[in-house]
């Protein structure tokens, strides 16, 4: 998507919202669009509207003119469009040559910089939605932290570590996920330390990156079982996120930690039963292999903690409960801290990044109980199963606030989305979030 701001419109395909018709149908003639769109006319339905736009002109050289009032209008045009010009082709033989259209938004002088913001953040987010889209072949562990290390912006470090260094770090919660697979793991570090910021405050952020689940012993069905190349969507929010909050150039330090590994299964593979020491030093029994997510980020946040960050926040597509509670629309979250919290529901809410609070009650602590270790990675009683996934990783959290987003159903989509005119596939959820966290964070601390 190309952005041209103006003040006002021009002689381009005009784009208009009109009420008399149905939600997400569109009329269109050699100078006006017209598209139908839910009441009220909210942000979100705005999005859908400037999406489906979008989408209708897909594969076109042709310049949409949307006008804008207010802030609002601006981000869910902006959004909106991009969303529906995002091909996720990436690899049809025709992919590099298909035009995109171009968003000639007319909006005062004083939006503009919102704008020319926004615009930073979506390119962000599609290249989150690209890294999610690679097939598992292309896109391991280490390809993954390539594409980290070659984000160069200004205060932005990036480390990447393998096997052997994360065995020596003692993280053999992370180790054991990764020693099924032939594909070397990693561990992505990524700081972002502007001048200027203030001390005493650091941002964590850490993405789960299973870059292929089968669930490993504890095997998936085959049904649908290549949708699990998005089982590292968490990891890609986290690493576009922190990219555009060091390409905003936000007063504000920064780390992200990234683990990143396939779960597999050959005959090195851990097993139900098995006993794992994790780098806090707490073991943990594996009840089942596919819970294994939980275990990565288990070393992954307790590396962030060590690295300085005062507020931790991790993204992960976590487990199927989640989806079954929420669908494909609403992550659900879990916090220890209510000052993180009421910033997190205003980042929710500006940001179009749906999330509900779910409780931490110190009580569901028991479901992760275990006879033979400090506690266990999975319950057998089959409830609660986004809550215990939660009450697992506060253990190693450390001192500090901590959040923790399940975004199973809206980070990667099996099936058409209409509103956004959303593709199966990554859907980007998490950047936008993230960045207006630091924004909150940078303006309220």
């Amino acid at each position: 998507m190309r952005v041209e701001l103006r003040e006002r419109a021009g002689s381009d395909v005009r784009v208009r919202v009109d009420g008399a018709l149905p939600a997400g149908e569109v009329r269109r003639d050699q100078t006006e669009l017209r598209v139908g769109a839910p009441a009220p006319l909210d942000g979100d339905a705005l999005r859908a509207a400037a999406a489906v736009a979008a989408r209708s002109v897909s594969g076109e050289d042709v310049t949409l003119a949307w006008s804008a009032a207010d802030a609002g209008e601006v981000r869910a045009i902006i959004e909106g469009t991009a969303y529906g010009a995002y091909d996720a082709g990436l690899l049809k033989r025709e992919h590099g040559d298909r035009p995109e259209p171009t968003l000639a938004l007319a909006a005062p002088e004083e939006l503009h910089e919102l704008a020319r913001r926004q615009t930073l953040v979506m390119r962000r987010l599609d290249r989150a939605r690209d890294l999610v889209n690679r097939p598992p072949n292309d896109l391991t562990p280490t390809a993954l932290a390539a594409h980290a290390r070659s984000i160069a912006l200004p205060h932005l470090t990036v480390e990447a570590h393998g096997r052997e260094w994360i065995e020596a770090q003692g993280m053999g919660a992370f180790a054991a996920v990764a020693q099924g697979s032939a594909q070397d793991p990693q561990l992505i570090a990524m700081r972002y330390e502007p001048p200027g910021a203030p001390d005493g405050l650091t941002l964590g952020l850490v993405g789960k990156a299973i870059t292929f689940d089968s669930g490993g012993i504890s095997l998936k069905k085959p049904l649908r079982m290549q949708d699990l190349k998005g089982d590292m969507a968490g990891g890609a929010a986290v690493i576009e996120g922190i990219a555009a909050i060091a390409e905003l150039e936000l007063p504000l330090h920064a780390v992200a930690v990234v683990a990143a590994s396939e779960n597999v299964q050959d005959g090195n593979a851990f097993r139900p039963g098995d006993i794992l020491r994790a780098a806090n030093g707490l073991t943990i029994e594996v009840v089942n292999t596919d819970a294994e997510g939980r275990l990565v980020l288990a070393d992954a946040l307790h590396h962030a903690r060590g690295l300085g960050a005062t507020h931790l926040v991790d993204f992960a597509t976590l487990t199927g409960s989640m989806v079954r509670a929420l669908g494909d629309l609403y992550a659900g979250w879990f916090a220890n801290d209510e000052g993180l919290a009421a910033h997190l529901q205003a980042a929710t809410e500006t940001s179009g990044d749906l999330g509900t609070r779910f409780p931490l009650h110190r009580r569901y602590r028991r479901y992760v109980d275990s006879t033979f270790a400090d506690l266990k990675n999975a319950s057998e009683l089959g409830e609660g199963g986004s809550v215990l996934a939660a009450m697992f990783l506060a253990e190693f959290t450390g001192e500090g606030p901590w959040a923790h987003f399940d975004m199973a159903g809206p980070g990667y989509l099996s099936r058409r989305r209409p509103d956004y005119a959303l593709d199966e596939g990554g859907t980007g959820y998490g950047v936008r979030l993230i960045v207006e966290l630091a924004q909150q964070l940078v303006d309220r601390p």
